[in-house]
């Protein structure tokens, strides 16, 4: 076998350590006959060779001189004589010789030396070569296949594949088409090399907790790659490697499943969350099961399941379905309580109430308000008071209690002053003006809506500003409506001239006591 210069320099710099082989020889030209003339020499097929070397022509060995061309072999040979064998060094390539060193059988055991020595430095000059020459992909996809590990290769032969056909369906333009390939992504190859043999390794040994944990380790790395395909994919594996767990009452089960659950819900394929969610609160109940942190799993089942109920409601709200919506709030609100979390819980009873007064059932709505008065009240927590004060007056309009219904406005008035919320503050001065305003109290109607108008200048919402001044203006006009009439149906001069002001100028003027009418139609005159 016949390797580089560098591994046969490499046998000749240690060429101390075998003196019975290489020892000061003289240089001979071997003169062959042609192998027309005769068989070839017996040094050509002797079955004593185990190994072959070589290095530059240029280099000498110890003792030995260059050796000459014989003309009729057309080769360069040399012969190296020891006291009892004759090793001879040939060369074929003329314009480059090198030296061949043939070792025979009987040097005490070193052949066997030296051929593992050049076979392990060939080995690895050839694996160098060979990982430079190939992709990163197929160095890894070989180094699988020569651990053992053929599972851990197929399935990432199969996330490649499956991760391609995606992208081809996707086409040019998708946001998948501008990524790299998994290929071109060296760092998740070596993630994927990684946790895919240890979970080999573990599922062979039978430890299928150290399989999940590889697979679930996988998955959060390429969640947290924003790689969806991959960690949903794993989230998936790690939930079918729970059925053989047998040790921990279904807790890796437990953790499976909400793991899927909040990727599908992420997805937006809010059905299929809903039953890994459940499947988690089911697994969790009454059980002392926490996290890395300290939360309970139960009490997260619960959050998850009121998550992802009110979700579903709104779904089926937008699709005018609210019967079907209720039924789900409900649900939701039932499992808030369950969960023991007050603000959840509250926020549970909120929606809820909304959907009744939406209905068209007011009365219900209170009650459901009135539980997430309380316990905003007992969180102390602003926010949640002035949403509940601003859904309680208009379900209290609603059933007719305009009296308690601007009591409550006010609150919300105070609330939103205190929160510094400029949108509430606006929503609550304008739902107060339109209360004033139904009841004729048309001074109080402007004076709150005014208020109104001036914050929403301030605020970048020009739907909100227009809304504003329709109100301000219906306001506005009501206040002046009964000084009008009254000046019309008095049907005087001063009257008449006072009208004529007001439409040039918008000066109101109709409160004003009648005193002298030359002022009146020196302002008239003044206008033209």
């Amino acid at each position: 076998m016949a390797l580089t210069a560098d591994i046969a320099r490499g046998f000749y710099k240690n060429r101390s350590a075998y003196k019975p082989l290489v020892q000061t020889a003289r240089v001979e030209t071997v003169r062959t006959p042609a192998a027309k003339h005769g068989p070839k020499p017996s040094y050509e097929n002797s079955m004593n060779a185990r190994h072959l070397t070589r290095t530059n022509a240029s280099q000498k060995i110890q003792g030995c001189q260059k050796p000459r061309k014989d003309s009729r072999r057309h080769a360069w040979v040399a012969e190296i004589p020891d006291d009892s064998h004759r090793h001879h060094i040939l060369a074929t390539d003329c314009t480059e010789a090198k030296y061949l060193i043939r070792v025979p059988n009987s040097c005490h055991g070193l052949d066997g030396l030296l051929e593992d020595k050049i076979r392990s430095k060939m080995n690895r000059v050839g694996g160098i070569t060979a990982s430079y020459r190939n992709s990163y992909k197929h160095n890894i996809c070989l180094d699988m296949l020569r651990e053992g590990y053929h599972r851990s290769f197929s399935e990432l032969s199969a996330l490649i594949h499956k991760l391609n056909a995606f992208r081809e369906a996707e086409g040019p333009g998708s946001d998948i088409w501008q990524q790299k390939t998994l290929e071109e992504q060296h760092e998740k190859l070596d993630k994927l090399q990684c946790f895919l043999t240890r979970a080999e390794a573990a599922q062979r040994a039978g430890l299928y907790e150290e399989v999940y944990n590889s697979q679930l380790s996988l998955a959060c790395y390429f969640k947290g790659t924003e790689d969806k395909l991959l960690s949903d994919y794993f989230f998936e594996t790690c939930l079918k490697t729970t059925a053989m767990i047998s040790s921990d009452e279904r807790q890796k089960e437990a953790e499976a499943n909400a793991n899927l659950g909040l990727a599908y819900e992420e997805k937006g394929q809010l059905n299929k969350a809903v039953e890994h969610y459940e499947a988690f609160y089911q697994l969790s109940v009454e059980k002392p099961w926490q996290d890395e942190d300290g939360c309970s799993h139960y009490a997260q089942a619960c959050e998850n399941l009121w998550r992802i109920y009110t979700l579903l409601a709104d779904k089926m709200l937008e699709c005018d379905k609210r019967r079907e919506a209720i039924k789900t709030l409900i649900k939701a609100f039932e499992i808030a309580k369950e969960g023991g979390d007050r603000k959840m819980e509250g926020l549970a009873a909120y929606r809820v109430a909304l959907a009744y007064h939406a209905n068209g059932d007011p009365q219900t709505a209170i009650k459901y308000l009135q539980m997430y008065l309380k316990v905003s009240e007992l969180l102390n927590d602003d926010f949640g008071l002035s949403k509940a004060y601003e859904a309680m007056s208009k379900a209290l309009v609603s059933v007719g209690n305009i009296n308690e219904a601007i009591r409550y406005l006010e609150m919300f008035v105070e609330v939103a002053k205190r929160l510094s919320e400029k949108r509430s503050l606006v929503d609550a001065c304008k739902s107060l003006g339109v209360i004033y305003n139904t009841l004729g109290r048309y001074d109080l109607a402007c004076e709150y809506i005014s208020q109104a108008y001036d914050i929403a200048i301030t605020l970048s919402d020009l739907p909100l500003l227009e809304i504003v001044q329709v109100h301000f203006g219906i306001a506005k006009a009501h206040s002046m409506m009964t000084a009008v009439c009254r000046n019309i149906e008095a049907g005087k001069r001063v009257n008449l001239d006072r009208l004529v002001i007001w439409k040039n100028n918008r000066i109101d003027m109709f409160n004003e006591p009648i005193t002298d009418a030359s002022s009146v139609s020196s302002r008239r005159g003044e206008s033209t």
